[in-house]
C-alpha cells in the first residue's frame, strides 16, 4: 500500500480504547493479514506526537514512514522511486488522505497539520505511480463545511481523476 497522510493511522486504539476508528484502520488491516507491513509505505507523516506508538509499530512491523522532513529533502520524485520499490510489480493499494496537503492549500478537512505539500506536488505524487500495479484507491478526510471555497473539494476530485488515471493505466497493461 501506498499511503499519503500526515498521520500514520497505526494508533493500537484511539478515543479511549476504540480499536476501529481513523486513526487504526492500518493497524488493524496488519494484524488481520490483510496488508503486508513490509510492502507499505506512508508518505509526508508529520503533526502532533503525544506518543510513538504508531512509529514504534510500523518500525517493529517493518513498514517504511517516510516524514515530511525526509520528503522535502529528498524531493517528491527520489521518495517516489523508493515507493514504487518497496510496492514492486504486485498488485497494491493507494489511500490518499487530503491532511497530505498543506492546510493553506487544502483546509477542508477535520485533522489538518501545517507543513504539507502544495497542490502540484499533491497531483505528481499520483502522477509519479503511472506503470505501478495500482489496483485500488481512496481519497479521504475531505470535509467541504470546512472550506466554503470549494478549493479542497476540487482539489479532491482532481487528485481522485489521477488516481484513476493511474489505475486504467494499469488495466490496459494487463490487457
Amino acid at each position: 500500500m501506498v499511503h499519503f497522510d500526515s498521520h500514520t493511522d497505526l494508533y493500537h486504539s484511539y478515543f479511549g480504547g476504540t480499536m476501529y476508528t481513523h486513526g487504526t484502520p492500518f493497524r488493524r488491516a496488519v494484524e488481520e493479514g490483510l496488508l503486508d507491513p513490509k510492502r507499505v509505505v506512508q508518505i509526508g507523516i508529520r503533526g502532533t506526537q503525544y506518543d510513538s506508538e504508531d512509529r514504534d509499530f510500523a518500525r517493529a512491523v517493518g513498514i517504511r514512514i517516510i516524514p515530511i522532513e525526509e520528503y522535502f529533502a529528498r524531493g517528491f520524485a527520489d521518495v517516489m522511486t523508493e515507493a514504487r520499490d518497496i510496492i514492486g510489480t504486485q498488485p497494491t493499494y493507494l489511500s490518499y488522505d487530503i491532511d497530505f496537503i498543506d492546510p493553506s492549500v487544502a483546509p477542508g478537512t477535520g485533522t489538518p497539520e501545517v507543513g504539507g505539500p502544495n497542490a502540484f506536488e499533491a497531483l505528481q505524487v499520483v502522477r509519479a505511480l503511472q506503470g505501478a500495479n495500482i489496483i485500488g484507491a481512496d481519497l479521504v478526510e475531505v470535509s467541504p463545511p470546512f472550506d466554503p471555497s470549494g478549493g479542497t473539494a476540487f482539489l479532491g476530485v482532481s487528485i481522485m481523476f489521477e488516481m484513476l488515471c493511474v489505475m486504467a493505466g494499469a488495466i490496459n497493461a494487463g490487457s
